[in-house]
């Protein structure tokens, strides 16, 4: 049995400026998860926002667990909040931006796996 938790996870900044920590990846882990995707715990602090990026070839998966914010895909704009799903199809432009006055915290979920070299960075006039 294959159990984490979040407690004992170390966070970092990401290349797209997300506070993040890898609950689940089975490239890291001592035990054969057989799965071909990531699971991570991102929060944003008020007023921050993740850079513009992409995944090139993976889809990604959030899902609101608190705070409030607005997603950014491919041009399109909505406000989010807890207890929501959303598909971030694979090479689509995109960021996330916390609106409220708590942290904004959630869940990404990568098929297949996060891969460094799969991330990049949309540089934006």
């Amino acid at each position: 049995m294959f159990i984490r938790d979040i407690k004992n996870c170390e966070y970092f900044r990401t290349m797209d400026e997300t506070l993040l920590c890898e609950i689940l990846h089975p490239d890291r882990e001592e035990e054969n998860l057989k799965i071909n995707l990531s699971i991570a715990h991102a929060i944003l602090k008020p007023n921050e926002s993740s850079l513009v990026h992409k995944l090139k070839t993976s889809v990604e998966i959030y899902y609101i667990l608190k705070g409030k914010g607005i997603m950014h895909v491919d041009g399109e704009t909505e406000e989010i909040h807890p207890e929501q799903v959303i598909y971030i199809p694979a090479n689509s432009n995109q960021y996330i931006e916390n609106t409220g006055n708590e942290e904004l915290k959630f869940l990404c979920i990568v098929y297949p796996m996060w891969k460094e070299d799969d991330e990049e960075i949309v540089k934006t006039p």
